[in-house]
């Protein structure tokens, strides 16, 4: 297609999807097409004025009876239940706080209580690092045997040695979005216990949870949740397993009459077992006026969105620059929402992006990275992406000193 029948299409597309265009619920600055709400997610209109109040109302007036008279003490549990409905876990199954990797860390222990005298934690090779690390570590802790297995081998391999089949729901490079029903199912016909990593789907991708009887899962509160950054995370902790939940951060928290004092740890019922310290409580009361952008949204809308959207993304990029290279897979249903490119020059790519408005990410080696957080953007966005990133290409910005250098942050 030309660009006048790439506008055209989509114009159509937008006026389609009209009712799910979210885009008056987040505060973006003009003239931006924003493609990193996988790293971190745009800022939601009603954020600022609750920040405001619980920074000059609640703290600043009201002082520590806020945590009472303003509910501070439920939060993490009430933010969860938030939390839950877009990823479909019942009421009392997640708890918010502390960061994916203390949550994940916690989840791996809980893992090993749960399946004792299994010696193996399987994994894929190329998970997110610090999920790597946090499973190396905790295998060195528990006594596990760290194995690694593509997601499509994991069916096969896993057997009566596998405690915990740990795994991200969607690659963060790539985007693929892997079988979490149907790799749940096998993991449980062998005894194993399933732990996903939801940080790359909640919030764009239903997940089902309980409908696919998953174990334990963790997740951030920033990128398609919007949570702002340093969001705390959440854990996921399925209630059959509530009971038995071992908590190897016992804090006080969790504690059963936590205002006891007592000296002897004694676990709260339910999902607040999960609990650990005093959560970051401005960081979660800004999680928790984020997710009122999902109000009134069905997750499976927002999927339906970003489908049309990467789909539409997809095959401009291909129209227009016909040897492009994907590192995301074609097939809809095995992508979640990003569209990701590989070149060898990809950071200076993304940084000529930037420049020109289009903010993408770069991944290592060579992968550019374009999150579509389907709530605030829309097709006519992803013309203006292709129209930008041709142009990059087209006038070699992308080998401009001025973008290959490298930022601390990339």
């Amino acid at each position: 297609m030309t660009f006048d029948q790439l506008d055209a299409r989509a114009a159509h597309l937008d006026a389609e999807h009209a009712a799910t265009d979210l885009r008056e619920r987040f505060l973006l600055p003009p003239g931006v097409v924003y493609l990193d709400g996988n790293s971190l997610g745009a800022l939601p209109r009603a954020v600022p004025a609750a920040v405001r109040d619980a920074v000059e109302r609640q703290w600043g007036r009201d002082l520590v009876a806020s945590w009472n008279s303003h509910a501070w003490w439920d939060a993490p549990v009430r933010v969860g239940d938030a939390i839950g409905r877009l990823v479909g876990a019942a009421r009392g199954q997640v708890v918010v706080g502390d960061s994916t990797s203390v949550r994940l860390h916690q989840s791996l222990h809980a893992a090993a209580a749960l399946r004792p005298g299994r010696s193996v934690v399987l994994t894929e090779p190329g998970s997110f690092p610090t999920d790597q690390y946090v499973v190396a570590g905790v295998a060195d802790q528990v006594g596990w045997r760290v194995e690694h297995a593509t997601p499509a081998e994991i069916p096969a391999r896993v057997g009566p040695d596998v405690a915990v089949v740990v795994l991200s729901h969607v690659d963060y490079r790539t985007g693929e979005l892997l079988d979490l029903p149907g790799i749940t199912a096998a993991a449980h016909d062998a005894g194993a216990v399933v732990l996903w990593d939801l940080c790359h789907s909640a919030g764009a991708v239903p997940v089902g949870l309980d409908q696919h009887h998953v174990d334990l899962a963790v997740g951030c509160g920033y990128k398609y949740l919007n949570g702002g950054p340093g969001a705390p995370a959440y854990g996921y902790v399925a209630g059959r397993h509530q009971d038995a939940f071992v908590n190897v951060v016992p804090g006080w928290h969790g504690h059963a009459e936590p205002f006891a004092m007592a000296d002897d740890y004694v676990g709260a019922a339910g999902i607040a077992r999960a609990r650990i310290g005093t959560p970051p409580m401005l960081s979660l009361l800004a999680l928790e006026a984020a997710l009122q952008a999902f109000d009134g949204i069905d997750i499976g809308d927002v999927r339906a969105r970003s489908l049309s959207l990467t789909r539409f993304l997809r095959d401009a990029i291909t129209d227009v620059l016909p040897d492009a290279v994907f590192a995301s897979p074609e097939a809809d249903g095995l992508r979640g929402s990003q569209v990701a490119l590989r070149h060898p020059d990809a950071y200076g790519i993304v940084q000529a992006l930037a420049a020109r408005g289009v903010v993408g990410d770069f991944r290592s080696p060579d992968v550019v990275r374009l999150g579509v957080a389907a709530p605030y953007l829309t097709h006519a966005d992803m013309v203006t992406a292709v129209r930008e990133l041709r142009d990059v290409l087209d006038r070699g910005e992308h080998r401009d000193p001025a973008w290959t250098t490298r930022n601390a942050v990339n």
